[in-house]
């Protein structure tokens, strides 16, 4: 007899009893995802964690009312009970409810699905594995995905594109020196013909101002030894922070540090971030 808990962690088969997920069932999802599912599991793996808030405004927008709440959360616990995508056991204090306030992360079928259709595309994206995040990372994790999203709506209602966005680690890049410049993100916006990339720190305060001014001097040493970043260019870094006064207190550093740090440096708090990159890309 299968119980509730294992019903629910089953997929059921051709003949359409229930049993457990094994690699050859696969194919079973891969004939039954949608072009819905396929980019949320797309967007999971790129980001890592992302709530059912943030999928909701990415990939439900066109719904109304409650019929948006309804079917998000339906396609969202079909995704869990077929172990396409995983429920992070942490949660953010004061998150919503239910799918809507979880953190998903890719599950077991969902990393497989990804790593065959990559395969089969001759891709080189990397298939996220991750492990158990402490509520620190999952905090950080999720503002890089806020900050996504929240560029990805305004975008739309501002006739720009996000050509391009990578988190953490696929977005670090070699220093020239052995070793990487690593932030927290990546994007690359688009109108029109114009293009402007970003190098993006999430600061969430839980560093000192110290460890702060060590992180944009390695930005700072990178350009002046004359290094280029992602398709030839030196990006501009956006430094998000929690609070205006967080933002005050770096922009206090950047003032401190040797030119071009002031051309370099975007000091900004997490409610200015979007608005600053879709002004530049505007000028």
């Amino acid at each position: 007899m299968i119980t509730q808990a294992q019903a629910d962690m089953a997929i059921p088969d051709r003949a359409g009893s229930a049993r457990r997920l094994r690699p050859p069932n696969t194919a079973w999802l891969a004939d039954r995802l949608s072009d819905r599912d396929w980019q949320i599991i797309e967007i999971v793996n790129l980001l890592r964690l992302v709530t059912g808030q943030q999928l909701e405004r990415l990939y439900f927008q066109s719904l109304t009312g409650h019929a948006r709440e309804v079917v998000r959360g339906r396609v969202l616990r079909r995704l869990v009970r077929w172990r396409v995508l995983a429920v992070s056991p942490r949660r953010i204090g004061g998150a919503a409810r239910g799918s809507a306030g979880a953190a998903f992360a890719l599950g077991s079928a969902g990393t497989h699905l990804y790593a065959t259709r990559q395969a089969a595309y001759a891709a080189r994206q990397r298939v996220r594995h991750p492990g158990l995040p402490t509520e620190r990372t999952v905090r950080h994790t999720l503002a890089v995905s806020e900050l996504y999203v929240s560029l990805v709506e305004q975008a739309r209602l501002h006739a720009a594109s996000v050509v391009s966005f990578a988190a953490e680690p696929a977005c670090w890049w070699p220093s020239g020196l052995g070793g990487y410049v690593k932030p927290d993100g990546y994007t690359r916006l688009a109108l029109g013909t114009v293009r402007d990339h970003w190098w993006i720190e999430v600061d969430l305060a839980t560093e000192s101002l110290p460890t702060i001014k060590r992180k944009l001097s390695v930005y700072l040493d990178f350009v002046q030894r004359g290094q280029l970043g992602p398709h030839g260019v030196v990006p501009r870094v956006l430094v998000s922070t929690v609070s205006p006064e967080r933002r005050d207190a770096v922009r206090t550093i950047v003032a401190h540090l040797p030119e071009p740090a002031s051309a370099l440096f975007q000091v900004v708090t997490q409610l200015e971030a979007v608005a600053t990159m879709l002004a530049s890309l505007h000028s």
